[in-house]
């Protein structure tokens, strides 16, 4: 029943992206919409295939931006999480001090980032480990606090380390909320990498749209904007299909 559902929510996905792109072509065939305006997606397509914008190349700078800082934040995340969850002490003075950071809007920081480390792949790679790391860090806090405490009170009284409290009881238990920071993280990192490739950059997809934005190649401002899409929707989808494996159904968060 459970493999059904799926395959349904499958064809469903599959045939609502179909219908939107059967929308698009009649639009702009029928709208009598300028090419500069709206391209059709067979001159979409033509962009791509075309051999002047070095898609692939980008397109490997903006997946290492993006993927790089995800996995950073993710580790960072759940390393201070941990730290807080030990340590109220810690918590107490640090957490207030992350928030405020967080507060801080990430296109303010653009121009600080590349006086300081100036262009390339580590400040965009920076840029969106800044935007998705907090997320990350509260929901991991908040299912490391959700375990039960009979649990933790039985391994204690079994002489467990604190190590082995975090990786029998507490970790397993945090995972439904790791994953539900993962994916919010998973859509943020793919606007920091962006971010940072607009507001100071020499190559990746941000850039390649702003330099095509002068002369109003949309094809090719369109064809980034889908490829910068397919970006994100591989690292969700890694994402989904690392919480099949590692959390039951039932414990998921949604």
């Amino acid at each position: 029943m459970d493999r059904t559902d799926a395959l349904t929510r499958y064809a469903f996905a599959v045939l609502a992206h179909i219908a939107l792109l059967v929308a698009w072509y009649l639009f702009v065939k029928f709208g009598n919409v300028p090419k500069f305006v709206m391209p059709s997606p067979g001159e979409t397509l033509d962009a791509l295939l075309s051999p002047n914008y070095g898609w692939w190349a980008n397109v490997a700078v903006t997946g290492t931006e993006i993927f790089a800082g995800y996995f950073l934040a993710l580790v960072v995340g759940v390393a201070l999480a941990l730290t807080f969850t030990w340590s109220k002490a810690l918590e107490a003075f640090f957490m207030p001090l992350l928030v405020s950071l967080n507060m801080i809007p990430k296109v303010a920081l653009g121009p600080l980032i590349i006086v300081w480390f100036k262009y390339g792949v580590f400040p965009n790679t920076l840029m969106a480990f800044s935007i998705c790391v907090f997320p990350i860090l509260l929901t991991t806090a908040r299912g490391l606090r959700e375990v039960e405490p009979e649990l933790l009170d039985l391994v204690r009284s079994l002489k467990g380390s604190r190590w082995q409290v975090f990786t029998k009881i507490q970790f397993p238990g945090a995972l439904p909320y790791i994953f539900s920071g993962m994916k919010v993280a998973a859509i943020l990192a793919v606007a920091g990498a962006i971010v940072g490739e607009f507001l100071g950059s020499d190559k990746g997809l941000g850039y390649l749209m702003l330099q095509v934005q002068v002369t109003l190649d949309t094809p090719a401002m369109f064809m980034a904007v889908i490829l910068i899409t397919l970006l994100g929707m591989l690292l969700y989808g890694l994402v989904l299909g690392l919480e099949k494996l590692l959390v039951v159904k039932d414990a998921r968060v949604s």
